[in-house]
């Protein structure tokens, strides 16, 4: 019997649940219930479990956090997800933290139960007895020695898609976490299944060819992969919708190279462009990302905040909206360099349009970032001539040039950007905002705020929280 336990924070619906079911006739006994996070984690301290129903939304420890604890703290336990209709968008989040199905409360009726029900239990039981067919001995070794990785590049991204492909209709597939594994222990043929793979999968989910598995611990696979299969896809020299892997390579691969911290560093030492105006400096950037490697989120933010930073300066408004546009379609590394190299592309041009040379270009992209960052100081145009070691009257030329406005409208545009978030980001009153934007006078903050901006700071703000 599979002994199950069901978690909700309302008492009526979880007995309205568990009396619903005929489980002993599906090969299941209910051994406890719970009321919240911490209940059930008790309550698996003490009893044998196999089956967690667990709702998403409750107080204290929320249902995405059991899950991940059991997950951790209980391997064997599998969890399903009680949930809503209108909670469907945390479903996908349940699943990739270890969830292995979902029931919508609403939808549970009198003449669907046990049909849903036993479609998991049936499901449970083929699961079990894949994974004890594709092991070996007590230890659990792998009885295969090739398999098909599939890993979701977004959360909605849905394994019944993995259940339309050959490879999986002919062979098993187990769960691991954030992937699915599908050892081939029939015919497989690679070029029909790249065919398959591209047609039914290509831009949502990044496959693999894992060969060298045969005899090794399935614990240990599932932790090296977890761990590593991911970055390696993302930085191959040669993506494919099928990449070939050999199992030996992946082991020597480090879990992560360096910290998320250092690879943020470098990132946002990046934005002094100097990879867009010099190709030393680009084979450097293009090096060290190599040897850093960040992950695929932390270069989406960097992308984001260059056109967020850099469009109206550098940037034709058809150029900045087309980079924005390809964000969303760069699934690798190979995708980024090209999409970065396109990007430093725009910046060398519009070096050449403005007739300045690589050090006077270098030098106003500083003076750009220092106005940035010290928007709110009480600085001038002499103070940001001198920290790039220009001449004001040189300075003040090659910027208007530039920036196609004169410093003092540039700065206080950026001084407007500035107070625009602290007026929807904190709850500062309006005179504390304009100080902080560095302008002396309030004032004179809202007249600008308004001609520039078509409102009072105050309607900005009110309509921005309308908006959340």
């Amino acid at each position: 019997m599979i002994k199950a336990v069901v978690v909700d924070d309302e008492r009526l619906v979880r007995k309205g649940f568990i009396s619903l079911i005929d489980w002993s006739s599906l090969g299941i006994v209910i051994v406890g219930e719970a009321g919240d996070g911490k209940s059930a984690l008790e309550l698996l301290q003490q009893q044998e479990v196999d089956l967690l129903f667990v709702d998403l939304t409750m107080p204290g420890i929320s249902g995405f956090e059991l899950i991940k604890m059991v997950r951790q703290r209980f391997a064997g336990i599998r969890c399903v997800v009680l949930t809503c209709h209108h909670e469907f968008d945390y479903v996908q989040e349940a699943m990739r933290l270890g969830a292995v199905d979902y029931i919508v409360k609403t939808l549970l009726e009198m003449e669907n139960a046990d049909e849903t029900i036993r479609r998991l239990v049936d499901r449970i039981k083929w699961e079990d007895n894949t994974r004890d067919a594709l092991v070996r001995g007590e230890s659990k070794r792998m009885a295969a020695d090739k398999a098909l990785l599939y890993l979701p590049l977004n959360h909605q991204c849905n394994e019944e898609e993995l259940f339309q492909l050959s490879s999986v209709k002919n062979n098993p597939l187990i769960t691991f976490h954030e992937m699915w594994m599908s050892p081939l222990l029939h015919r497989f043929s690679i070029d029909e299944s790249k065919r398959e793979l591209k047609i039914q999968l290509s831009g949502r989910w990044q496959t693999a060819l894992i060969s060298g598995l045969r005899d090794q611990p399935l614990q240990e696979l599932e932790e090296q992969l977890t761990a590593k299969l991911r970055r390696i896809l993302f930085y191959h020299p040669e993506p494919e919708d099928l990449t070939s892997l050999k199992y030996e390579d992946i082991k020597k691969e480090p879990a992560a190279p360096y910290s998320k911290q250092e690879a943020d560093n470098l990132l946002e030492q990046a934005q002094n462009l100097k990879w867009t105006i010099d190709g030393n400096e680009w084979e450097k950037f293009v090096a060290n990302i190599i040897q850093q490697k960040p992950r695929s989120d932390q270069f989406l933010a960097f992308a984001h905040s260059l056109i967020q930073s850099w469009s109206s300066l550098l940037l034709k408004p058809e150029d900045a909206a087309q980079l924005e546009r390809d964000i969303s379609h760069n699934l690798n590394w190979c995708h980024w360099k090209n999409w970065l190299r396109r990007f430093s592309d725009h910046v060398g041009r519009r070096m050449l349009e403005l007739g300045l040379t690589k050090e006077v270009m270098s030098c106003l992209i500083r003076a750009v970032r220092y106005m940035q960052s010290h928007a709110g100081d009480k600085i001038n145009q002499s103070d940001v001539a001198a920290v790039i070691n220009m001449s004001r009257g040189y300075f003040s030329q090659c910027f208007a040039r530039f920036a196609g406005e004169t410093f003092g409208e540039c700065l206080r545009g950026m001084r407007l950007e500035l107070a625009k978030s602290l007026l929807l980001e904190t709850t500062l009153p309006v005179c504390e905002i304009a100080s902080r934007s560095g302008f002396e006078d309030d004032r004179y903050f809202s007249r600008l705020f308004r001609e520039r901006i078509g409102k009072l700071p105050s309607e900005f703000r009110a309509e921005g929280k309308n908006q959340i």
